[in-house]
């Protein structure tokens, strides 16, 4: 286990709306707004054809190669996750999201693509005294948060 300690700063309350790329809006909010690291909490819907990660491959393989899944029509989601640099400085949002609808769920990454429909709330918490990375592993192919 590796950590460090953050405090809380500011505190953003956003609407993301209808066609927005989740993790592209909210990672240029990030820049101009100049948080360096946040926690999220995400609620409201994604699109048809928004794409997720749900799992490697195999979970032995290197590097992992991951799965990818694509909504087939609109899904509820609601999920947490983290925001921090990675080794360039540029602002990476990872967040696992559950999807659902008709009584039948799925749950991934959001980094392929998920798209609003209609709407989604954010709420950002910037994490202020600490300077954690998302640093490249070798072996997994993964940006891995560095505390």
């Amino acid at each position: 286990m590796r950590y460090t300690e953050a405090r809380p700063g500011r505190i953003f309350v956003i609407r993301l709306e209808q066609g927005e790329v989740v993790h592209e809006v909210l990672e240029r909010f990030a820049e101009d707004k100049g948080v360096k690291a946040a926690a999220l909490i995400v609620v409201g819907a994604a699109d048809k054809d928004s794409k997720l990660v749900v799992g490697p491959q195999d979970g032995d393989a290197r590097p992992v190669r991951p799965l990818g899944y694509t909504l087939p029509d609109v899904h509820e989601m609601t999920g947490s996750g983290t925001l921090f640099p990675n080794e360039e400085g540029r602002m990476m949002l990872h967040v696992h999201a559950a999807f659902g609808r008709d009584g039948r769920a799925t749950m991934g990454c959001i980094r392929r693509g998920v798209v609003v429909w209609q709407i989604l709330e954010v709420i950002m918490i910037e994490l202020l005294g600490i300077d954690a990375v998302r640093k490249r592993d070798a072996p997994t192919g993964f940006e891995m948060l560095e505390p």
